[in-house]
């Protein structure tokens, strides 16, 4: 088994072929004229994706994330729009109506900086002196003119849209290239985050995974909140074990516990809190390098200054890429449908190609944080530099690839490369691969046999907390509250234990503290 697998790892691409990525000098930046660091960072984004200088544009803009809608179209909308006609980088007519419209662009990304304000404000009309102000409902959000600056920036060449609500998306579910697609609007991607540092460090780990390709393993945690995000979550978790990524799937209604012990988390996909937390609130916690990771929240790019607030900007913080967001209230439907996103993704798309193909509205809340050409996924096809630390999970891959119909051939083969490799992280694919294929008895002895080969004591915890996730799902109560028990108790010196209490304080909460005596 390991002369075929070292065999299959050196075979040429086995893949279909990729979509054609963006041309560079179809990139346009924008920065804050402002602020030196971001010319800076505008001038090392356009040295390492080749983007010609004449492709800068630096504006005079507030250092704040938050304008109001007079200062989008005067600071923002209306230069630009001049820069894009001084420079003919698009063709433009009226229409019947008078409006201008793009005929033919030059141009089809806007990658803002940061630097750049990213957040439109629509304030709420004051009420009469004295009176309450009305409760929001759903009607008076969807009607709102706040949104997202590159969202808005989508519809730059076309004039005589509404302000008002969410605009139609027709890149929405498209699967072409936007060279190819031929559509007035701009692609707005955003390389910002809580410090220069981490956006210089976002756009370098995309540069260097796309020369390695990103590999490791994927995290779907699945709220049971409404059936139509829980759906998305479930294709993306069927997606990735299907492309031969391992994947750990948590389905109990809360979010995965704090400080649970994951490792070579290069993909996640979770929802619905408000604030980062649980593994992400670990302070050793670190993404993959070149992980993609997004948590569905309404407001999870409202504060991108801030690496506690929301999800946007700590998840990028924790040592993730890319990420996409929100301003302000998306509503589900209107936010990106991320089983979309994960799969453009996984096709080879570059990064804001697929999350507007994942979106259905422009003119509306949505954000891409990351460097909007990385192609996380370039070389699932079997191609590019090898690394040590990528070798099992290439390995996976190929054998998603040679045995994608006969999973029980597949188990065979990794089982003995577990053996003659004496590596458990095979052990533990096997067990995730099983979980997705519903067997949770042999999922849980594989499990089992992965926690005696591994030696680090983090990750036997985790083989314990998977056979105790097991138990809680199969309502098998007991035998989980005894093994989280014995995991809290075995583990008590490392601080990943606080996920074992986690899930006992749910499956076998305390007594309340006696009541105190009246006075």
């Amino acid at each position: 088994m390991l002369r075929m697998l070292c065999l299959l790892l050196l075979l040429p691409a086995l893949g279909a072929g990729l979509p054609a990525p963006p041309r560079p000098d179809s990139v346009a930046i924008i920065y804050n004229s402002e602020i030196p660091e971001s010319k800076e960072l505008a001038d090392l984004y356009a040295m390492g994706r080749g983007i010609p200088q004449d492709r800068l544009i630096g504006l005079p803009l507030p250092d704040k994330e938050e304008i109001s809608r007079e200062e989008y179209d005067t600071l923002i909308r209306k230069p630009l729009a001049a820069e894009f006609e001084r420079r003919k980088w698009w063709d433009r007519a009226r229409d019947g109506n008078g409006h201008l419209q793009i005929r033919s662009t030059r141009i089809n990304i806007l990658c803002c900086m940061r630097g750049v304000p990213s957040r439109i404000l629509h304030p709420r009309p004051k009420p009469p002196e004295g009176e309450p102000a009305p409760p929001m409902t759903q009607e008076m959000q969807l009607a709102t003119k706040s949104a997202s600056v590159d969202s808005e920036l989508t519809m730059l060449g076309i004039d005589g849209q509404s302000l008002v609500g969410a605009l139609k998306n027709p890149y929405f579910s498209q699967n072409e290239p936007i060279a190819e697609a031929k559509l007035p609007i701009l692609l707005v991607g955003r390389i910002d985050a809580h410090s220069w540092d981490v956006c210089k460090r976002m756009m370098a780990d995309a540069l260097a995974v796309e020369a390695t390709g990103l590999w490791g393993y994927g995290v779907v945690d699945i709220a049971q909140k409404l059936p139509q995000g829980d759906q998305w979550m479930e294709d993306i978790a069927r997606d990735l074990t299907e492309a031969g990524i391992p994947t750990l799937v948590d389905r109990s209604k809360d979010t995965l516990p704090v400080n649970f012990p994951l490792r070579d988390t290069a993909v996640y996909f979770g929802w619905y809190d408000w604030n980062v937390n649980g593994p992400f609130k670990n302070p050793k916690f670190r993404f993959k390098k070149g992980a993609v990771a997004a948590h569905l929240h309404s407001f999870s790019a409202a504060q991108l200054r801030n690496p506690s607030k929301n999800w946007s900007a700590p998840l990028l913080n924790k040592g993730a890429a890319a990420t996409i967001g929100n301003t302000y209230e998306p509503f589900l439907h209107l936010t990106h449908h991320l089983n979309i996103l994960n799969r453009r993704l996984l096709a080879g798309y570059s990064l804001v190609e697929a999350a507007y193909m994942a979106c259905p509205a422009l003119s509306w809340q949505a954000v891409v944080l990351g460097d909007p050409l990385y192609r996380p996924f370039l070389r699932l096809d079997g191609s590019g530099r090898k690394e040590a630390d990528d070798k099992v999970f290439r390995a996976l891959r190929i054998a998603k690839l040679r045995w994608p119909t006969d999973p029980l051939e597949r188990e065979n083969q990794l089982r003995s490369a577990a053996k003659r490799m004496n590596d458990p992280a095979f052990l533990e694919a096997v067990g995730l691969d099983l979980l997705a294929r519903k067997n949770t008895a042999l999922a849980a002895s594989t499990f089992g046999e992965a926690k005696l080969l591994y030696t680090d004591q983090l990750d036997k915890l985790r083989m314990d907390l998977f056979v105790a996730m097991i138990d809680r799902e199969g309502k098998r109560t007991a035998a989980a509250i005894q093994g989280l028990r014995d995991a809290k108790l075995r583990y008590s010196t490392l601080a990943e234990s606080e996920a074992a209490a986690a899930w006992l304080n749910i499956l076998d909460p305390p007594p309340p503290p006696p009541a105190q005596p009246k006075k």
